[in-house]
């Protein structure tokens, strides 16, 4: 068996990793990631960027993509836990505009791999947490893209953060205007999106 298993969703290319941990009385040790074990559960992406952020809870980051510069991204949690959410954006999917999710902590230690082509999102559960994501292309400002995090037609079930409600999420004003997907699809957006 290899250092790391890979659980399948039900939206093709996006799936959990669980890495295997060695524990004892002292703590624990385990591989993050590595180039020959993941090509082994079949993630050969080349990952040139590594971002790291820290959130409050009821922070909701996203939902992101790049318009050029597309990204397939590897996140994890270090500190505290998020419910993670990739939407699909792939033109011609038979998954179009569905979504799925995954809560991914520092106790569960899973990853999320989110591949090119999705809008990528997460909710903070916890008092604050830690979030670390590699990126198989850089960062690009004028690409920027996003989707509505709320969009009905897309149905994005949130779970509840404790003491608050949706309309009490902590978004910046930038997340707060994306359009839905309705009006992306409109504007032909994700023919280039691959």
């Amino acid at each position: 068996m290899g250092k790391f298993k890979r659980i399948d969703t039900d939206i093709k290319g996006v799936f959990i990793i669980e890495p295997t941990v060695f524990g004892d009385n002292r703590g624990y040790f385990m591989e993050t990631y590595s180039k020959e074990d993941f090509a082994e559960i079949g993630i050969t992406n080349e990952f040139v960027q590594d971002n790291q952020s820290k959130s409050k809870k009821g922070v909701l980051r996203g939902l992101h993509f790049q318009k050029e510069n597309t990204q397939g991204k590897l996140v994890r949690c270090i500190k505290g836990e998020v419910f993670d959410v990739a939407v699909d954006l792939r033109p011609g999917s038979e998954t179009y505009g569905k979504w799925t999710g995954v809560i991914i902590s520092e106790e569960n230690k899973r990853m999320f791999m989110i591949p090119r082509g999705f809008a990528h999102g997460f909710l903070v559960l916890s008092d604050e947490a830690e979030f670390c994501y590699k990126c198989d292309d850089v960062y690009n400002h004028g690409a920027e893209g996003g989707l509505k995090w709320n969009d009905e037609d897309v149905g994005i079930v949130w779970p509840e953060v404790p003491g608050m409600t949706p309309n009490q999420y902590l978004t910046s004003e930038k997340d707060s205007k994306w359009p839905s997907l309705k009006e992306l699809k409109e504007t032909h957006l994700f023919e280039n999106l691959k």
